[in-house]
């Protein structure tokens, strides 16, 4: 009997610790599924976030290739930025170079044009002092072919030339007759000419003359010079238009050394002042000269 229950006992507590230990390994069992859950589940992650990984690593990838094909296009921007600020540079110093020849151009432009403008105004003028000296010759052409007066353009001057002989006996300032009515006919021709003056000029020739009343050919030519201005103004020329100088004998027209040449030399000039105050340049060289 007493083996009995001991025998019950023990298959009791076999029972009871083989239950026991099926429970346990019933929850070891679920450990097990739940930490391979766990595992499957951590798996999971572990693979989508080595999938997010290689998602970023592609993007990285794919940024680093278009950081490098923009740096590539900056340093070809670059590259050719700095080709157009050489060309710009060039350029402006091309355009500098223009701008100086085109204000050198056009200072040579304002040059010929004030060069041009000056020769015109000289052409007009010349024109003008031509139409007046053919005027005159044509108030004087009676007298011209009388021979009584000669008329030359002597330095950009109209002279009348009277010959001593016909005027003067030989070292006289005394009026011949022939003298007179010369000095008449031509002071009447200046007095018909407004807004000219007219200087009378007294010339010899080289043969010294020394007398009481002249003491050399100074004295001579000037006394004759002085002789003619006054027949001129008793013809009506007036004052304002007359002076007189002598030459004596240091402004000959051919040579001292023959009889002709002396004859020659021997003369009065009236010579038609020219008007200076219509030359280009005048008024420059009037303030100039302070005037």
């Amino acid at each position: 009997m007493a083996l009995a229950m001991g025998a019950c006992v023990t298959k009791a507590k076999h029972e009871q610790t083989v239950k026991a230990l099926d429970a346990q390994l019933a929850d070891a069992q679920r450990q097990v599924a739940m930490a391979s859950d766990t595992i499957a589940t951590r798996d999971g992650e572990v693979k989508r976030l080595e999938q997010a990984l290689a998602d970023e690593q592609a993007k990285v990838a794919a940024l680093d290739a278009e950081k490098a094909a923009v740096q590539q296009e900056l340093a070809a921007a670059t590259a050719r930025l700095a080709q157009l600020d050489e060309e710009l540079a060039t350029t402006q110093r091309n355009l500098a170079e223009v701008l100086k020849k085109r204000a050198g151009l056009k200072a040579d432009l304002d040059r010929m044009a004030a060069a041009m403008a000056q020769m015109t105004a000289r052409q007009v003028v010349a024109e003008l002092r031509v139409a007046e000296y053919k005027g005159m010759l044509a108030k004087f052409k009676a007298l011209i072919d009388a021979g009584t007066l000669d008329v030359q353009i002597v330095e950009g001057r109209m002279v009348l030339i009277l010959p001593v002989d016909i005027l003067f006996p030989s070292g006289s300032t005394k009026l011949a007759p022939a003298g007179i009515e010369a000095l008449a006919k031509v002071g009447a021709v200046l007095a018909t000419i407004a807004g000219k003056e007219f200087q009378v000029e007294g010339h010899t020739d080289n043969v010294p003359i020394r007398n009481d009343r002249f003491a050399s050919n100074w004295e001579l030519a000037a006394g004759r010079a002085l002789v003619v201005l006054h027949a001129l103004l008793d013809a009506g020329v007036p004052p304002t238009q007359l002076s007189a100088a002598s030459h004596s004998e240091y402004d000959p027209r051919e040579s001292n050394t023959d009889a002709p040449g002396r004859a020659k030399n021997r003369r009065i000039e009236i010579v038609v002042v020219p008007d200076l105050t219509g030359l280009p340049g005048y008024d420059e060289l009037t303030r100039a000269a302070g005037g």
